[in-house]
């Protein structure tokens, strides 16, 4: 089968569109088929080729810095992403989180006849009710806009699920995210690191992902100020220097990646999510698959994943005390951290990249099953 990935974001970004779109290429590959990747070009330049760690041939289309920040950036009008649909002789277009970038390649899918499976990944009413205050209406409507002259539409969630049918996306099937089990697992434990962030041996709270308006990690300001506890914080944006002020105390790693990632996640006692607006969210099936118990807010993405009282606790959104008050509540019980973090290491065991790229493909066989169904008759 020959795919045109046609994503929002790819490596050497680190965030979980560039992530899914990476693990599904490499999938793709592994399993035979022929994907070829179309993403925005990086600060470095663009081009056509193999980036040095991708596992398939990426297509960079000219980009912009996104005003304000400059670590995420945006496709400016290119012929290529066209060109390259067809030139791939593309029999699926798969669109990972369409937004700019992949409103061109559906518009060019359907200039060429070829199926399109979109891939929700951002919740973009929630960004412009942080961002802007207003536009949630708009937002959602270029969201069913864009989804809507889709084949299918893959949500990664539940309440993603429902949020996208009761907009009036047509077409939506669930289609969750893997987690790499070999990577992150209990056994990385690092006590030399652990020393190292905790020198008084104070219990670890992590939170890992985007430093920006719509995470909220503002909300771990009262765990900052719990005894005993050390708050760190894995993660870059625009964000970092306001949180360095609101977070006392708090030890800023900045972004870690890889293995050094995993180590840092098997080394925490306790992972804190606080962002209300995702869809998935990676960071709590990584900490989950590390055997660390999860805090998180009981909406989007961590629904799906946490499961409350047993593999970690989910409290309401934006409620700083509540998630003081889930930290200090495990914080004083060893015996329940290590319950839940054992049950969420076994929760997630089966949900690797190999099982849901399968069911990806799986998603593609249909579509183009139902083309050929819908021109026969």
């Amino acid at each position: 089968m020959r795919v045109v990935i046609v994503t929002e974001s790819f490596p050497p970004d680190v965030n979980g569109v560039a992530h899914c779109a990476f693990q599904t290429a490499r999938h793709l590959v592994d399993r035979g088929h022929s994907p070829l990747v179309v993403a925005p070009a990086t600060a470095a330049g663009t081009g056509t080729g193999v980036d040095t760690l991708a596992p398939c041939p990426v297509v960079r289309v000219p980009s912009l810095p996104l005003p304000g920040y400059p670590q995420v950036r945006v496709a400016l009008p290119s012929r290529r992403v066209a060109a390259a649909i067809a030139e791939h002789r593309a029999d699926v277009v798969h669109l990972a989180s369409p937004f700019v970038l992949g409103v061109r390649g559906m518009a060019a899918a359907a200039r060429l006849g070829i199926p399109a499976v979109a891939v929700y990944q951002t919740d973009l009413a929630g960004y412009a009710r942080t961002y802007v205050h207003a536009g949630e209406a708009a937002a959602w409507r270029r969201i069913r806009s864009v989804h809507a002259a889709a084949d299918l539409t893959l949500a990664p969630s539940s309440p993603a699920l429902h949020d996208l049918e009761a907009h009036g996306v047509p077409r939506v099937k669930l289609w969750a995210r893997g987690v790499d089990t070999v990577r992150f697992r209990p056994d990385l434990r690092d006590e030399a690191l652990r020393r190292e962030l905790a020198p008084n041996g104070e219990l670890l709270v992590g939170y890992v992902g985007r430093l920006a308006p719509e995470k909220q990690v503002e909300l771990l300001a009262g765990v900052c100020g719990l005894d005993g506890v050390r708050v760190v914080v894995v993660g870059d944006g625009p964000s970092r220097p306001s949180l360095a002020e609101a977070l006392p105390g708090a030890v800023f790693l900045g972004r870690r990646t890889g293995d050094e990632l995993a180590r840092i996640f098997a080394s925490l006692d306790v992972f804190a999510h606080t962002g209300p607006f995702e869809t998935f969210c990676q960071t709590v099936q990584e900490a989950m698959a590390s055997g660390v118990p999860v805090v998180a807010p009981a909406a989007g993405g961590p629904l799906d994943l946490v499961a409350h009282g047993r593999t970690g606790l989910l409290v309401p959104p934006r409620d700083a005390a509540a998630v003081r008050d889930a930290v200090w509540s495990l914080a004083a019980d060893p015996a329940l951290r290590a319950a839940y973090g054992s049950a969420a290491r076994r929760m997630v065991e089966g949900r690797t990249w190999a099982a849901v790229g399968d069911q990806l493909i799986g998603h593609y066989t249909d579509v183009l099953a139902g083309r050929r169904t819908a021109v026969a008759a």
